[in-house]
Parts: structure tokens; sequence; C-alpha cells
């Protein structure tokens, strides 16, 4: 169906004027992610800076939202239809590209990078440029089996047998190491190793729960893994790099587990839920997922199977050390807002520490750096490994943020999971992936 292009604007006008009562002079019309922590931490937010001495009247904020369904195809015929019904709009990090021909720039000021740290403040940038306030983000942690690893690294036998499948399976001398201080290698070994149709002694049936749907959020869990091996969508030239070996180490690993029987036989339509469920049942020793899953994974009434023994460490590295992929919510400047001065006054505002900080404690997941993070372990400890992961090893990769982001993770998607599940060879897949990806990220 074809979009009315004025719909959104006309629900933005009529949201904004119940979004937040009490506010009906507010002249910095907000567009804020609906429902969720998102909306709770941001509604509190914004509360705090209208009831500053300093900001005059007809510089406060009032907050709109529109339903979720369709909201990022909605904004942007809004945006490109020239609608000024909101100053400050909602900008993700794989969608900055479609936007940024109707956003203006901000300069968030120097203390925004001691705030968030450079590599986040990245989610939010397009073409050097930087298009909004990082609010929320999203990386990913391996999760693994505590009380598994501490009984295999304290017998003597498990580790023979440990070494013994690393050799056949892998090629490789390797011995049970620290999860903090795995490679791929050691990660790949451990769950050769916890997988009964490779160790009938294993304790659990599962080494791992790779996630190989033909989804594009997969796409995000997986490419850290030949990121650390170099990986790049483009090189510095601009040439698409998918058909780089770091790609076929990643693609051939993944397979490789996936063949052997270290994840389960359905893999093939894994997503987020069902590495949750295969994880928090323990019939697994390992997960690389989403940090938005260590809130249930390590709650006692949720998975109480697991949350006790249940361990969090960055993804392994690779020769060019740990990489962790990083995406973002934030909220940026619309070029043909009303009140661009008080939009920006709020935008430098919203990326000071002082305002990053109550959105922590209202229940957003900004990336912080560490000594600013530190001032809400306390009650927020998952924010700690968030900030530390991003600020440490969070990438975003070449063309990323551009307009067709979205799109070339579908293609890899679709070309990769047609790799694993045996439908095509990985040099086919490899081949058509670099096809696609050099129209898609044509300039």
């Amino acid at each position: 169906m074809k979009l009315n292009r004025t719909s959104f604007s006309a629900a933005a006008v009529l949201l904004a004027s119940v979004a937040l009562p009490g506010i009906s002079h507010a002249t910095v019309t907000v567009l804020g992610w609906p429902g969720g922590s998102e909306e709770t931490a941001l509604r509190a937010t914004v509360e705090a800076y209208n009831a500053q001495s300093g900001i005059a009247d007809a510089d406060k904020v009032e907050l709109l939202f529109f339903n979720r369904d369709g909201f990022f195809d909605k904004l942007q015929a809004d945006m490109a239809a020239g609608s000024d019904a909101f100053d400050v709009n909602l900008v993700a990090t794989y969608s900055i590209g479609r936007y940024a021909p109707y956003m203006e720039p901000v300069d968030l000021g120097a203390d925004a990078s001691k705030v968030f740290g450079e590599s986040v403040l990245k989610t939010m940038q397009f073409d050097g440029k930087q298009y909004g306030v990082p609010t929320d983000l999203s990386l990913h942690f391996m999760y693994y089996r505590k009380d598994l690893v501490d009984a295999l690294m304290q017998d003597d036998a498990a580790k023979k047998k440990y070494a013994e499948i690393a050799k056949e399976h892998l090629g490789k001398d390797l011995q049970p190491k620290d999860p903090d201080s795995w490679t791929w290698d050691d990660w790949a070994a451990t769950t050769l190793y916890f997988s009964k149709q490779v160790n009938s002694e294993s304790p659990v049936r599962y080494g791992t729960v790779l996630q190989m749907k033909n989804l594009l959020f997969n796409m995000m869990v997986f490419q850290s893994l030949p990121r650390s091996y170099g990986a790049d969508w483009t090189d510095q030239d601009g040439n698409v790099a998918v058909d780089s070996d770091a790609y076929k180490t990643g693609l051939e690993l993944y397979k490789k587990l996936y063949d052997a029987g270290a994840s389960p036989k359905d893999s093939l339509s894994y997503e987020y839920a069902e590495t949750n469920a295969a994880f928090g049942s323990g019939q697994a020793a390992t997960a690389l997922q989403w940090n938005a899953a260590a809130a249930d994974l390590t709650n006692t009434e949720k998975t109480p199977v697991v949350a006790a023994v249940t361990g969090i460490v960055a993804p392994p590295a690779g020769p060019n050390g740990r990489a962790d992929h990083i995406h973002g919510l934030g909220l940026g400047l619309n070029k043909n807002a009303k009140n661009k001065e008080g939009a920006v006054k709020f935008l430098k505002w919203l990326a000071t520490e002082e305002a990053a900080l109550l959105y922590a404690q209202s229940g957003g997941s900004p990336a912080l750096a560490p000594d600013v993070a530190a001032k809400v372990a306390k009650e927020r400890p998952d924010l700690i490994k968030l900030g530390e992961f991003a600020s440490q090893y969070g990438y975003v990769m070449n063309g990323a943020t551009s307009a067709n982001a979205l799109s070339v993770y579908e293609l890899q998607a679709k070309e990769f999971t047609g790799y694993w599940a045996g439908q095509q060879s990985l040099e086919d897949a490899l081949a058509h992936t670099k096809t696609g990806m050099q129209d898609l990220l044509k300039k």
C-alpha cells in the first residue's frame, strides 16, 4: 500500500498535544522511540531538562511518539516531504544514511567523547559528521557456563580429551583457557568438547547455539568473528571486500561447528528468542548473544537453571584482537526544525554526563565511558560491561550507516545462510554477496 506522506505529520501533531500534559507552550518537539525502556528513560530525562531553572519556556521540550510498526519508513517519508512537525527525531545506526539528507549535523561539544567514547559516538556518524546523540546501545556478550568451564579446567582427563578433540577437528594443539582469554579457536574447541555428537561424555548436548536464520540481525551477531580477522565491508578505496580471507574463515568456522553438531540442527531457523531458550534451558555451554539477554539469563526467576552459573565476557579474539558489533538509537536534528536553536541546546545537554547518567538511572541503555558508568554501577551493573566492551572493542563496518545498510545485511543473511545450509558453495555465496553489495553501496 502506498504511504500517505501527510499521515505521519498529522498523527505526530495530535500525539504531541497529549504526550506530556502541562507543557503546552513547549517549542522543541522531540520524536522518540515508542514503548519499552527507551520511552520511559526519555520521558524522565525530558522532565528533568524542563525543570531546570535556566531553560526558557520557549526552549522546553515536548515529546511525541508513533507506532513502532513501520516507524522508519513513515519517518523517512515524512522527512522527505519536508515535515516540521518535530525538531528532533529518532535515528538508528543502520538508518542514518536514509535520513542524513533531511537532517543537519550537530556539534555535541568536546566533552561528549568523555561521556561516551569515540567508538560509541561513531554509531551516530555518517560521512564523518555527527548526526545524533547516542542514547541506547546494542552489542554482543559471550555467555558461558562457569560451572562447566571450571570443571573442565580442573580435570586432567577432561583436558586431555579437549586437546584430542581440538587436534582432530581444528588441527591445532589447544588447552582449555579462561573464557576471557579465548580466541575463536579456543571457543570452537570448547564448543566441540561440550557437544554430545563429538564428545559422548559431555554434560550438556551442545557446545553453543548459533543464530543462523536468514535474518539481517543475525549477520550483526556473526560478523564480529570475521571482523576480528580484519574484515570490513569495503576497503580504504571503497571497494567491496566481503570476499576476503577473513570472511571465509568466519563462514567456514560456523559451518564446521554446525556440521559437527556443536549447535542444534534447527539452528538454521534460530534467532534471539531461540538462542535464549536453548541456553537458558541448560542444554548449551556457550552462546554469542545480544547484551539485552543478560537481564533474563542471569535472572534466577526467569532462567533458574543457568542464572547463577552464567558468565559474561566479550567476544573471543582473532589475529586483530577482539571485535564487538555495536549499533545504537539516538536523537538528531531535523533540517526543517522550527526551533533549531532550542533543539541544538537540548541535544548538547543530552550529551552531557548529567543527562547520560539520568537516562541510565531511568532505565535506558547508554554505552558510557568506564569512569562515567562506574557512577551508576550499583543500580546498573550491566552498563559496566556494555561501556567497557563498546569502548574497547566496538566497531561499525564501513558502509554500515549508509542508506542501504539494512539491505546489505539482508543480502548477507540470504547468501550466508544458503552456504551454511549446504545450498551453495562458499565461493558462490561470497560472489553473490559481493556483486549485490557493489550495487547497494554505490555512491
